[in-house]
């Protein structure tokens, strides 16, 4: 695994000249900087950015201000996705990075950003935000031990973990053409429900079970060719930054289809992404051990293990739900925070995943998307689906309107929020991912049966 590295962009003195950046609840201090891609309606066309504080900066026109940009990230900057950005590897992020702190520092008074602030900024109000990368691939891992426990209690609890699961970390392909940027509506899937009872045909209709996962997710930067794996030592180095990472999931539908080869219908009519993408480098101080492994369990395999990534290869970020419900929004009650969780309950580390992923020869690409799979905490209130949280609904969460939800209804909106803290260190965010239910889509359907 790649060293932590610690300099001058994790300075907890250090400020930016745009104000909102210094102010202690700020998700994007200059300490952070993640990239996404947006766009104005004075210029539709995407481009890419950097959050700080409650502006943009618009870094097609911004490397036109400064020479210390190399020709290839320049070029990459006039994309309309990171794409191109990732592909040239960690060390040009770093590079751009730093950079794009030094343009927004407090103290670079000849700074031509700061000079021409008022076309190099944006406000964050006046931004559509757009899917970071062209994802051509996205992967969904279960690494989290304590939802695959939850979560198989219900179905087998005489034995929850599948046997293989402290082995290997379990994944499946997903639908890279439905993941959508976490912002706006998400339609009910239509599918095939379970039989009512053992010989009666199954049902069809709208998912009656909807439901969220809390993950996070990761994108990868320069990938590998076809037929040669990435070690475990070199994993790290492919992780391009971090984001919040909705896996809507249809729980009956998923009932009914999963066995024998997984979900399908009921995960690929939708997965949610923040529009940020965090660096890996913006991360360096808040990270933690990898979950340590209680006695009895198995060393992973050697192609799995590697000591620095034990030591730092896991995330200290706290997550957060939060349900709003269109009686809620209406009487205009904020919405309410329902569990919290954190990435350091991951069993297997994102490095581990990326080395499984590739030990087969399987090649990963520039912008390819991995979900760390539901990142459920010990305790009851860190059970991050509605699946595990209601236990399957027979338990609904009490709104303080006194509405309940065993499973989402049409209107719930659903918010994730993830934050990095650490003593000596400014606390950096990661934005926030949303969602709102929309009905499901039946009326071209009744007109083909009509």
């Amino acid at each position: 695994m790649t060293k932590v590295r610690l300099d001058e962009t994790h300075d907890p003195a250090r400020r930016s000249f745009v104000e909102a950046a210094n102010q202690a609840n700020t998700d994007f201090p200059i300490q952070n900087l993640p990239l996404g891609v947006f766009s104005t309606k004075s210029d539709p066309v995407p481009r890419i950015g950097v959050a700080i504080g409650d502006h943009v900066l618009d870094l097609k026109k911004a490397s036109g201000a400064t020479e210390r940009l190399t020709q290839p990230v320049r070029d990459a900057l006039q994309e309309t996705s990171l794409n191109s950005l990732f592909a040239l590897g960690r060390t040009r992020l770093r590079e751009l990075r730093r950079i794009a702190g030094d343009m927004l520092d407090q103290g670079a008074t000849g700074n031509q950003v700061r000079r021409h602030a008022s076309d190099l900024l944006v406000s964050a109000d006046e931004c559509t935000l757009h899917l970071p990368t062209k994802v051509a691939n996205y992967t969904d891992f279960y690494a989290g031990i304590y939802h695959a426990r939850a979560a198989g209690a219900l179905l087998t609890p005489e034995n929850p973990l599948p046997p293989n699961y402290k082995w290997v970390p379990i994944a499946y392909h997903g639908r890279a053409s439905s993941v959508q940027v976490g912002q706006g509506a998400v339609r009910r899937p239509l599918g095939q429900r379970p039989p009512a009872a053992p010989g009666t045909p199954p049902s069809f209709g709208p998912c009656e079970r909807l439901d969220f996962e809390l993950e996070m997710g990761f994108y990868l930067a320069s990938g590998n060719n076809l037929g040669k794996p990435i070690p475990i030592a070199e994993a790290s180095k492919e992780i391009a930054g971090f984001t919040l990472l909705n896996d809507w999931s249809a729980r009956d539908v998923q009932r009914w289809e999963m066995f024998p080869l997984g979900p399908f219908l009921s995960k690929s009519f939708g997965t949610s992404v923040a529009p940020w993408v965090v660096m890996s480098d913006a991360l360096a101080p808040f990270r933690v051990a990898a979950l340590p492994r209680p006695e009895g369990d198995p060393r992973p395999l050697d192609y799995l293990f590697d000591g620095e990534d034990q030591v730092r290869g896991g995330l200290d970020v706290h997550l957060e739900v939060l349900l709003s419900t269109a009686q809620m929004r209406a009487a205009n009650t904020p919405a309410r925070r329902i569990l919290t969780s954190n990435a350091k309950y991951l069993y297997w580390t994102p490095a581990q995943m990326v080395a499984h992923h590739t030990i087969n020869g399987c090649n990963l690409q520039a912008g390819d998307l991995i979900g760390t799979g539901t990142i459920s905490g010990p305790s009851p209130a860190e059970l991050s689906s509605m699946l595990e949280f209601t236990s399957a609904g027979t338990k609904p969460v009490v709104l303080p309107n006194g509405e309940q939800r065993g499973f989402l209804l049409d209107g719930d909106e659903i918010t994730f929020r993830g934050r990095c803290s650490r003593d000596g260190y400014v606390s950096i965010g990661f934005g926030s991912c949303t969602g709102r239910i929309a009905a499901a889509e039946i009326a071209s359907l009744q007109k083909q049966v009509a």
